[in-house]
């Protein structure tokens, strides 16, 4: 039986909300692997599960708000680890925190985290992920009940736990992000993160001393309430997923639901925030 693939590219417009979009629906279809590419993201079906109308039904393609273009290109048993060392750079933070995949060699930082990344990180992914890992490595974390939220492949609850938070949830909406973070969890050798698939609807009567919430910024927003409601007094939240530019009705949010403005980190117009209650 061939093991050839389908590889779509996509060039998506606005590229940051339209590709997290595209993947989400590809994802209800038989694509099983994304890419983030400079235009937009690439992806993967088997050949044999491909259809000549497989898009026809995409909600984004006859979206007016959005422009996308593709080209369609077949692959020859496709080597996973090969297309992910081509597109996949590792995350190193000071020196102090290395995340990487398998196929990465293993520096001699303190906290070294193995993911497998089959899955696309949305545009700033290495900016949000890196200011988030930033926060924690400043913080003393010991014992803290710790939520991820909107938790990706885990690599923060992983750090949180690492650095003797516990219990943790880590949650998200997506099916693959829910199963990878699972099975990242158990990669890292974590036993005190506890994975849901779910929104902000989970949080009903819990309570947490830390919230680690790496979204976009009308997630956040929608959400605030939920997770001011979680967070235990004196808690720490810290925030990222959005621009300089939306620091103003994110910090209006808080300040209305009585969070207090700790600090702010930068990268590339990315930010990340943090807040106390």
């Amino acid at each position: 039986m061939s093991n050839n693939y389908l590889g779509y590219h996509f060039t998506v417009e606005p590229k940051e909300l339209g590709s997290e979009i595209l993947i989400a629906e590809l994802g209800e279809l038989p694509f099983e692997s994304f890419i983030e590419s400079e235009f937009g993201l690439v992806a993967y079906i088997q050949k044999q599960l491909w259809t000549e109308n497989i898009l026809d039904d995409l909600y984004l393609l006859n979206s007016p708000e959005f422009t996308i273009s593709y080209t369609i290109e077949e692959i020859e048993q496709v080597n996973w680890n090969e297309e992910w060392e081509k597109n996949f750079e590792p995350i190193d933070v000071d020196g102090n925190c290395h995340v990487r995949a398998p196929f990465h060699p293993k520096t001699d930082a303190e906290f070294d985290i193995v993911i497998e990344p089959k899955m696309s990180f949305g545009t700033g992914h290495h900016e949000t992920t890196h200011m988030m890992i930033q926060h924690l490595l400043d913080m003393n974390v010991e014992g803290m009940k710790t939520l991820d939220m909107g938790c990706g492949t885990a690599i923060l609850a992983i750090l949180a736990e690492m650095k003797g938070a516990k219990p943790i949830d880590a949650i998200d909406i997506d099916n693959w992000c829910y199963l990878n973070s699972i099975e990242n969890a158990e990669r890292n050798n974590c036993h005190q993160i506890t994975v849901y698939e779910g929104d902000a609807d989970l949080l009903k009567d819990k309570k947490y001393d830390l919230i680690i919430a790496n979204i976009n910024r009308n997630i956040l927003l929608n959400d605030m309430q939920q997770y001011v409601d979680c967070l235990n007094e004196n808690g720490t939240i810290l925030f990222s997923g959005f621009y300089e530019e939306d620091i103003p009705v994110i910090d209006a949010s808080c300040t209305e639901k009585g969070l207090t403005y700790v600090s702010k980190l930068q990268r590339n117009n990315w930010v990340s925030l943090k807040y106390t209650k």
